[in-house]
């Protein structure tokens, strides 16, 4: 049974108070709880009958019914790294899964027997009949090298329209330098074909000493990834201490971490050169200071919360605890409300469902799916 949490008072009358710009008829009236008890959830996916698919940090993947029940931890998955910030990440279904059943989820990656360090892999599944297990389980991407690192991952999955694969990946905190060189896939944006091989596209297929899986760099933690209504790649990253950016990455180009940024080093002190801005690194098309710790990234393309709604970009916040809600407007963000600054949970994912709800995810050892409630 899905349970409602107590109504909020007016989102507008909310933003205003807390000195958000103010954006007017406020689509949703709360939430409801759809499911409890999930273990550091990190991402739900849609499987179209109603029912849910959502992974743990710890490692388990499960199948959430339409009325809230949990199920048991899926056979198939790979061993992960469950270590600081790694674990099983992010995880979608694929454009054809009514007719492949295919999975796309990514997780932190342990080296061979013997050897120390791990990476951000990305694998192919098939979802059993009866949603027990995965099967024919495929590797089709390890970020290469593995480091001895408990921090940024990265690890968001979009699927574009022609079927290609984009895997945003973290710079692995102490190995940050590494994301303004390409001859590694740390602190970068690659794209594949579902097979794993590099897209054709791809701007630095015959550049030698260059990997020829990636599609951008110079990324810190994309940790909120989604496919636009203008057919383009959106992202978002964690900055240090401010600088939380969201971006549009383009093929080869240089997003400036760690050289600019408008974070600063925690307990203090500049990075790098200290500077916002150099000639040939890209600017965020936004930008949050102090950090809210963004994670999960969806547009809203249904009609559920009203005209107002429709087309802006929903961020959960981590550290700030609330959603954030961009008005876009012709690749631009003009506007920002907070939407459930009661919350007090860590939102994790944010997600529209095929029924056009709004779904979050809660960060916690007691995680909950919710669903964003209309306005009446």
């Amino acid at each position: 049974m899905i349970q409602p949490l107590p109504r909020v008072f007016s989102l507008t009358l909310i933003a205003s108070l807390l000195g958000a710009a103010s954006l007017v008829h406020a689509g949703t009236s709360g939430v409801d709880v759809v499911a409890r008890g999930l273990q550091n959830p990190w991402a739900v996916a849609f499987l179209g009958d109603g029912r849910m698919l959502v992974t743990e940090r710890p490692g388990s993947m499960r199948v959430v019914q339409a009325d809230g029940q949990v199920g048991a931890p899926l056979a198939g998955v790979p061993a992960v790294e469950a270590v600081g910030q790694g674990g099983l990440l992010d995880v979608i279904t694929d454009r054809d899964f009514d007719r492949n059943r295919t999975v796309h989820f990514c997780y932190s990656e342990p080296a061979g027997q013997g050897a120390s360090g791990s990476s951000t892999a990305m694998a192919s599944a098939r979802l059993s009949a009866d949603a027990s297990r995965l099967e024919d389980v495929k590797v089709i991407f390890s970020q290469r090298p593995k480091v001895v690192s408990r921090q940024h991952f990265g690890c968001r999955i979009v699927q574009a329209d022609d079927g290609s694969l984009f895997l945003a990946l973290g710079d692995r905190g102490q190995h940050m330098a590494s994301a303004q060189t390409l001859d590694n896939h740390i602190g970068k944006v690659v794209r594949l074909r579902p097979d794993g091989t590099p897209h054709p596209a791809n701007p630095f297929l015959n550049r030698a000493g260059a990997l020829p899986e990636i599609w951008s760099y110079g990324h810190r933690n994309v940790q909120g990834a989604t496919w636009g209504p203008d057919n383009r790649l959106w992202t978002h990253e964690h900055g240090p201490q401010g600088g939380d950016e969201i971006n549009l990455p383009e093929a080869g180009k240089n997003y400036g971490w760690p050289v600019i940024t408008f974070g600063e080093h925690y307990g203090g002190g500049k990075i790098g050169e200290g500077i916002t801005a150099r000639a040939g690194m890209e600017q965020p098309l936004h930008q949050w200071t102090p950090s809210i710790a963004p994670s999960g990234m969806a547009f809203v393309r249904s009609d559920r919360y009203g005209p107002e709604w429709k087309g802006s970009l929903l961020v959960g916040a981590l550290r700030a605890r609330y959603v954030a809600r961009l008005k876009v407007d012709r690749g631009r963000v003009v506007g920002e409300e907070r939407v459930l600054p009661q919350l007090g949970q860590r939102v994790r994912d944010v997600r529209e469902g095929p029924d056009g709800f709004i779904y979050l995810l809660t960060d916690d050892r007691d995680g909950q799916l919710l669903r964003l409630r209309p306005a009446l």
